[in-house]
């Protein structure tokens, strides 16, 4: 398709992009027990960067050996073994021509399985609503975390930056910090859990106070060129309706304490990216990301954006780049089919998350 936006080139942080189209992070539940990723994670990733998708961001890693723990068979850089376990499947994506960023993710008060023996931590005290997912390996309803302390806060500011730091020397490209989806840092941002009273609690500009932190730590601490990157929403996992009470103020803070930390983008996930859905005002998480973030602040754009006219209509409202998940899951090729005008297959869950979220070999391309 001639003058095609999702085929513009664009440059992040001095990566060479050639479309604007990235595989957003999923979890697969599929590393070993021990939390070392697989062969199997490899050919999975690289397909991905084979189809045509410009660069590609990770499911969620935990960072640390105690709390961050989402899953079982979740993948880790909390250990120099997982993260030398990980260069085989950053070195396949490289080869096949698309730089990788790990998502840096601590679960918070929505941890399901924690191989280290310890409980879920959290803002303040709180139990998320509904039950584990059993397709992630989880079942019945939460336990209640425990509320942070500030030696606590400082140990998980401190694990982020030895996680980027392991990431780095892996060979990724970047890493995007887990700010979204009701896990830890989001938890700090929404009103609905953070009940603190002190300067990380309250007003938009304190609860924002707490990821930028972690954001500017690991700026600090990786080279300019590795970038950094947060991935944001108003929805949690546990509460797929969730919004924030206050919109654009929390908009405004969050994005703007991000920007003033040094990250390189923001990455904003809800139903539907191309629909207003913050509280009292018309716009886009996406659209005001784009307001608040600055001119420096890349802006990427997710959810049900697997239609290429909602992908285009997505940039057209002011999104640098687009990530994909469940379109990509359909065609790991999805780039490449859409600027061939090839169409496009729909997802078959039975082939993808039955009975569960792991990997199979059926549904990499070209594996038998």
């Amino acid at each position: 398709m001639a003058d095609d936006p999702l085929f513009d080139e664009f440059e992040l942080n001095g990566h060479a992009l050639d479309n604007r189209v990235g595989l957003a992070p999923m979890t697969r539940t599929s590393a070993t027990d021990e939390g070392h990723p697989t062969d199997r994670m490899a050919r999975y990733y690289a397909s991905f960067a084979r189809g045509g998708f410009s660069f590609l961001v990770t499911e969620g890693v935990h960072p640390d050996a105690t709390h961050s723990q989402g899953y079982p068979n979740q993948p880790g850089l909390a250990t120099d073994e997982q993260a030398a376990a990980w260069e085989p499947v950053v070195d396949a994506v490289h080869e096949a021509g698309s730089p990788i960023i790990a998502q840096l993710m601590h679960a918070g008060a929505q941890a399901q399985g924690n191989r280290y023996g310890l409980g879920p931590v959290a803002p303040s005290p709180y139990r998320p609503p509904g039950e584990m997912a059993e397709m992630y390996g989880g079942s019945g309803e939460f336990p209640e975390a425990d509320g942070l302390d500030d030696e606590g806060l400082a140990d998980v500011k401190t694990d982020f930056v030895a996680a980027a730091e392991r990431a780095l020397d892996a060979g990724f490209d970047g890493i995007e910090v887990h700010a979204a989806n009701g896990y830890l840092l989001h938890e700090f941002v929404d009103p609905l859990v953070n009940d603190r009273d002190d300067e990380y609690g309250g007003s938009p500009e304190n609860r924002a106070r707490f990821p930028a932190e972690v954001t500017a730590a690991i700026d600090e601490a990786t080279p300019d060129e590795f970038v950094v990157g947060v991935r944001a929403s108003q929805a949690a996992v546990a509460d797929q309706e969730r919004v924030w009470p206050d919109g654009e103020a929390t908009a405004a803070a969050l994005f703007g304490a991000l920007s003033d930390a040094g990250a390189d983008y923001v990455h904003v996930t809800g139903g539907d990216a191309t629909a207003p859905e913050v509280p009292d005002t018309d716009r886009t998480l996406a659209e005001l990301a784009a307001d608040h973030a600055g001119d420096d602040v890349a802006v990427i754009a997710n959810g049900s954006l697997g239609d290429p006219e909602n992908a285009r209509a997505a940039l057209a409202d002011g999104s640098d780049l687009i990530t994909l998940g469940t379109g990509a899951l359909a065609n790991h090729d999805w780039p490449d089919r859409v600027r061939a005008g090839e169409p496009l297959d729909d997802l078959d869950p039975s082939v993808v998350f039955q009975p569960d979220a792991s990997l199979s070999d059926a549904e990499i391309p070209g594996d038998d």
